[in-house]
């Protein structure tokens, strides 16, 4: 074995190179069953972020369904889009992301538009009614208001080139719409302004008549403070969903008029419905339920018996699961590890055979560069406790000296009623293997732990996110695992405002990076998109009686108490945090002599897609905080202009 080489933190050189990353690197998601055929998409780097279909028949066969580079499956309902296609008899239906236009395609031939041309409609969501020979979709009308789009549920013949017949209308927004499997009932959730779908949805059934209109609704579980997830008819008939009226998202079934809880249990069956699309069960049988849930953080697979109510849990080598969907005799899900790339996965439910059928990451990195999360709970403010995962430094060629502690990395998640996993991240690996510790937070307002932990950022966006960050930096600093003098945060859209806040009105960091993030609440509240324009009602509080609290807890106001290094990264094109939040925060630093950084990226909206960007800022940030920190990096790395730092 070789002896470790002595060298700073920060300074190890690493196999894990961004040019690594984002070569092999793909986004996979929207999973979609065909009988036996499983389909995925991929989001390409290295073709511009593009969005594409692919399948996977049974002779294990993979094969790209969206072939034409001119087309980019992704839809732009609510901004976050998801729920972009569905595929049935070997026909795919999606959505085009440059005209947001549904199209048909087959494999063999090239998509067909069933939307019109140049008309301002966006759809997702979309269930099959074959006999009818329609879409059943959700459909967000901008040719009426550009800034408050309608939203419905329509038919979209499959016939003739409209927009589409309104089915459901009258609330803020749907989602969800799922027939029945005799085609007679149609089930959707909606809510209103200013909930999100996270703090209470209604779930709706109506009778869906011989000429496809609908009869008479009924709401028949949700409510104010309810949040529904996923409703989905069963193989008999029978409506499942899952809901938090206990204050954990738990399962149920809507019969014989009742509504029946399955399993009462301390974990989260359901996700925050922030993208279309998204899924936590599906049907083995009507008398067998193949579930995920998620419980201390860590994701489970588990079989629930419909009859008996017995939960088994199934044995897979994940911490991370995403995406399940249950076909004939086997499952098919986004699985991920501590220490192996997320995959598309197809589960054998008869023999347990796990087969990985695309990697998220060519990555193949030995052991001995990869850290390990720990699972960690601290103690935070009023006596309560936080969560996150902390990764130790990691490169079996390098060891630091005895006296020196490492600089620490604090990841602040976007949402913020989001959550970070376990899962291998690639992006996490290339710090800890230079050097760098990570904590990667799930502060108050995270989901995973509760409707109790998530509404603790009620009212208190700005203070418990940050608190819990700064609070985790300080218990690792006060444990001797990390350097207190080199503490640094980061994060993306909303973790962007908790970094900057954290940055402002604390003085626990000493340098920060803010990815696409939020400096001026009131400038969001104005900006945003028609999803999140109330968003910060229960956030921060109503707007505009209650302005003082956004001027308060806006960090483009009190730049005056922000005394430390910042760079930004941002895409010209964001419509959900414009460029301009990056912008106000670079000129106020600029102007008062702190070092600062902006790295602004052509075409990219919210969230970065294209390798290149990817790659610019993996390497501009820890090139920023070697400058800022005096320490050499072990690869050149293509610099970033920085102001006011003195030599």
């Amino acid at each position: 074995m070789t002896t470790p080489q002595i060298a700073p933190y920060g300074s190890w050189k690493s196999p894990i190179t961004s040019d690594l990353i984002v070569a092999g690197s793909l986004r996979l998601g929207e999973i979609r069953l065909d009988g036996a055929d499983i389909y995925w998409s991929e989001g390409r780097p290295t073709e511009g972020g593009r969005n594409v279909v692919v399948r996977r028949s049974p002779d294990g066969q993979i094969t790209d369904v969206t072939a034409e580079q001119s087309y980019n499956v992704r839809t732009r309902v609510h901004e976050y889009g998801g729920g972009a296609y569905i595929v049935e008899g070997g026909t795919v239906y999606f959505s085009n992301f440059a005209d947001q236009r549904l199209y048909r395609q087959t494999i063999s031939e090239a998509p067909v538009p069933l939307t019109p041309e140049g008309v301002d409609l966006r759809y997702a969501d979309a269930v099959l009614d074959a006999p009818r020979k329609r879409l059943i979709c959700v459909r967000e009308d901008y040719t009426v208001d550009e800034h408050e789009p309608e939203n419905t549920i329509v038919s979209v013949d499959l016939d003739a080139t409209n927009g589409g017949t309104v089915l459901v209308s009258g609330s803020d927004f749907y989602a969800v719409p799922r027939l029945s499997p005799d085609g007679t009932q149609l089930a959707w959730i909606s809510w209103n302004h200013p909930n999100m779908p996270w703090d209470g949805t209604e779930l709706w059934v109506a009778e869906v008549k011989a000429d496809g209109s609908l009869g008479e609704s009924q709401c028949i579980a949700g409510g104010e403070t309810e949040s529904i997830f996923q409703p989905e008819w069963s193989p008999d008939g029978v409506l499942y969903f899952v809901g938090d009226r206990t204050g954990w998202w738990n399962l149920y079934r809507w019969r014989g008029g009742q509504v029946e809880p399955l399993c009462e249990k301390s974990a989260e069956f359901g996700l925050p419905l922030w993208v279309f699309g998204m899924t936590t069960y599906g049907f083995e049988s009507s008398t067998s339920l193949i579930c995920t849930y998620s419980e201390d953080g860590i994701a489970h697979l588990a079989r629930l018996n419909t009859q008996t109510l017995e939960l088994t849990e199934i044995g897979i080598p994940y911490t991370s699961l995403g995406g399940l969907r249950v076909g004939e005799g086997y499952a098919a899900f986004l699985g991920g590890s501590a220490t192996q790339p997320s995959a598309i996965v197809r589960l054998d439910l008869q023999t347990g055979q796990v087969d990985e059928l695309r990697r998220s990451s060519q990555l193949d990195v030995d052991a001995g560069y990869l850290s390990e999360p720990e699972v960690i709970e601290f103690p935070t403010e009023e006596g309560l406790t936080a969560y996150g995962f902390f990764y130790p430094p990691k490169n079996r060629d390098y060891a630091a000296p005895d006296s020196e502690r490492p600089p620490l990395l604090v990841k602040s998640h976007g949402g913020p009623t989001a959550a970070t996993s376990a899962a291998f991240n690639p992006g996490i690996q290339y710090w800890t293997s230079r050097g760098f510790a990570i904590l990667d937070v799930n502060y108050g307002g995270s989901t995973g732990y509760g409707r109790e932990y998530r509404e603790r950022l009620k009212d208190n966006w700005g203070i418990v996110d940050v608190n819990d960050c700064a609070n985790g930096a300080k218990y690792l600093a006060e444990k001797g695992l990390v350097d207190g003098d080199r503490l640094c945060i980061d994060g993306g859209s909303a973790g962007g405002y908790t970094t900057l806040a954290a940055l402002t009105f604390r003085d626990t960091f000493k340098a920060g990076a803010s990815f696409y993030g939020v400096s001026d609440l009131e400038a969001l509240v104005r900006d945003t998109h028609k999803f999140e324009s109330r968003y910060l009602d229960g956030l921060i509080g109503k707007y505009p009686e209650e302005i003082q609290l956004y001027k308060e807890r806006a960090p483009i106001h009190h730049i005056d108490q922000l005394s430390c290094p910042v760079i930004f990264f941002q895409g010209n094109e964001d419509k959900i945090v414009p460029p301009n939040q990056a912008e106000l925060m670079v000129d106020a630093l600029r102007a008062k002599g702190l070092p600062v950084a902006y790295v602004l990226y052509e075409g990219e909206q919210h969230g970065f897609r294209k390798a290149e960007n990817i790659k610019r800022t993996l390497d501009g940030e820890i090139y920023f905080y070697s400058r800022v920190f005096g320490f050499e990096l072990a690869d050149e790395v293509e610099p970033v202009a920085i102001e006011n730092l003195e030599e």
